[in-house]
């Protein structure tokens, strides 16, 4: 039979009554001929309340027991959904992490998949079972402990699932009803889309799209696991959603197909730094041991400063604004060491960055050109720029970002198919 993969968050299971609204999705697949790996999240806000039990039992807690304790949200939904799809006569069998088996690392709440045996799964089906029911966000690891994932580990879950099974297409459904061009509630033009090309995706998730994880758009693009985004809130068919593919499934692309943003960035300045070989390792290696994510990086040209016996650059980077102090202090043990010299350190908590993102960029000029005209006539600054391949973003003044949003949404005509 094709096997088919569905996968729904905590909104979409919140209540008795959201999970027998997804049982029925479940059993309209069932009934066009489909075997269903259904995987769940934990019921919307069930995973933060046991995540809050965890820290007020022991702050300093043991992360194998944590994982014990979070996990058991989702074993709840896996049991709930079974007895619903039960209630509605298709035999279902709900399947913990342990019991596929799901084997993880052992790196507890951020465990990552190392292989998915379908001999135990594939046996139910055989039975006569049409619906496998799988906690997601869970496993086990070689010590036999369960482990969990990481937030949005359920998404990764359902990816990994439809790539061990070969399945037909992986089905996210959510409380959106697929991707859009930007967030809606800036820019009322936003268009959802059709299809989006993996790349672009995993640039937009990365960049601060909420509707899909990173490392589930990662494991996707690896194994060319399609994906729809879809809403669970809404009567839906075969060609409801976004589906996010591989860019041949993608007759012609536009030049940028979204504008991404992320509210919450900081950008941190070192003035003045020795300027020697090396130097970049020596500033960015304790950073990443203190566990800082870096995303832009900009080094001025080197000059000699009065006063300074060598060349001196500036080195500007940004962070994410809650990790400001861990960076900070990151440096400054670094300049106690001497592993690396400095006048001051500079810090601006108060920044956004924004991103145009699209496969259409390898093919076309002037994209920046555009972009940076857009925001200028807006009279938007522009602080710190970064590029790749599909990706232009910009560090701005964090008041300016939904004006930025909206501007370059326009600029690009978004709006049109």
């Amino acid at each position: 039979m094709p096997l088919l993969v569905m996968k729904f968050g905590g909104t979409s299971v919140a209540d008795l009554s959201r999970i027998k609204n997804a049982a029925a999705k479940v059993k309209t697949e069932v009934e066009r001929g489909y075997d269903v790996i259904v995987i769940v999240s934990a019921m919307s806000g069930k995973t933060n309340e046991l995540v809050g039990w965890v820290e007020s039992t022991s702050p300093l807690y043991d992360a194998r027991e944590y994982d014990a304790v979070v996990s058991s949200g989702e074993n709840v939904t896996a049991g709930l959904m079974a007895l619903t799809l039960q209630e509605m006569d298709i035999p279902a069998r709900s399947w913990q992490g342990w019991q596929v088996p799901i084997q993880t690392t052992s790196a507890h709440a951020a465990a990552r998949f190392v292989d998915i045996p379908r001999a135990n799964m594939d046996a139910k089906f055989a039975e006569g079972f049409k619906v496998a029911v799988v906690a997601g966000f869970q496993g086990v690891s070689p010590e036999g402990r369960i482990t969990t994932l990481g937030r949005g580990g359920s998404d990764t879950t359902a990816v990994a699932f439809a790539a061990a099974f070969g399945a037909e297409r992986c089905d996210i459904y959510t409380d959106v009803d697929g991707v859009y061009t930007t967030d809606p509630r800036i820019s009322p033009k936003a268009r959802k889309l059709d299809k989006i090309a993996f790349e672009e995706m995993l640039e937009l998730a990365s960049l601060g799209a909420k509707v899909l994880q990173t490392r589930s758009v990662e494991l996707a693009m690896r194994y060319k696991v399609r994906l729809r985004v879809l809403s669970s809130f809404e009567d839906t068919d075969e060609t409801s959603g976004t589906l996010v593919c591989d860019e041949d499934e993608i007759m012609e692309s536009k030049v940028v197909s979204g504008v991404a943003y992320s509210r919450d960035e900081a950008k941190m300045t070192l003035i003045r730094v020795a300027d020697r070989p090396g130097v970049a390792s020596a500033i960015f290696g304790p950073l990443a041991e203190a566990g800082v994510n870096v995303d832009m990086i900009v080094q001025n040209i080197s000059e000699t400063a009065a006063g300074h016996s060598g060349a001196t650059t500036d080195m500007t980077f940004s962070v994410p604004v809650n990790q400001v102090a861990r960076a900070r202090k990151a440096m400054e043990e670094a300049r106690a060491t001497g592993s690396i010299s400095y006048d001051e350190l500079v810090e601006d908590t108060d920044v956004a960055k924004v991103s145009v993102v699209g496969i259409g960029m390898r093919s076309q000029v002037g994209v920046a050109a555009r972009m940076f005209a857009a925001l200028a006539a807006e009279n938007v600054n522009i602080k710190v720029i970064a590029t790749s391949e599909i990706k232009i973003s910009v560090l701005i003044d964090r008041k300016y970002m939904e004006l930025a949003v909206q501007a370059l949404h326009d600029a690009f005509e978004l709006e049109k198919a």
